[in-house]
């Protein structure tokens, strides 16, 4: 999953405020912004960890835009000092244990979910493809 990053820099202090909207209470303060991609991404992921440990649902991502449009309303004298970058996770781990499951598909959706995985790095198995596909269908 895709997960929206802001960075925001105070105009007094020059260490960054860093946060991921769709999961409330993710944020670090970093010096630099290549430790803040570091260990937001750390943070996210031992987020997701306690969630999953209390049965909670991994929350979906919610595009860029729209974590954009409704920051500038809620921030608008700190939203010339933020940034957005991307965090793409594997949240496979955080969703329970795994099941085998038969799934009859067609020939050639298969071929085409195949070379999907193998030309994504998003991607790392034909079965975390369908996790993936499922997930999101499921968030509509």
């Amino acid at each position: 999953m895709k997960y929206a990053v802001v960075f925001n820099q105070g105009e007094k202090n020059s260490d960054y405020q860093v946060s991921v909207p769709d999961l409330p209470g993710c944020a670090i303060t970093e010096k630099t912004i290549d430790l803040g991609m570091e260990k937001i991404t750390k943070a996210i992921k031992s987020h997701l960890a306690i969630l999953a440990e209390y049965g909670e649902k991994v929350p979906n991502a919610k595009g860029l835009d729209s974590h954009r449009k409704n920051y500038i309303v809620e921030n608008p004298y700190t939203f010339s000092n933020a940034f957005w970058a991307i965090i793409s996770i594997d949240i496979t781990p955080y969703l329970g244990k795994s099941h085998k499951i038969n799934v009859t598909l067609p020939e050639l959706l298969i071929a085409q979910i195949d070379d999907k995985v193998s030309k994504s790095s998003d991607y790392k198995t034909r079965s975390g493809f369908i996790a993936s596909a499922c997930f999101a269908e499921l968030e509509k």
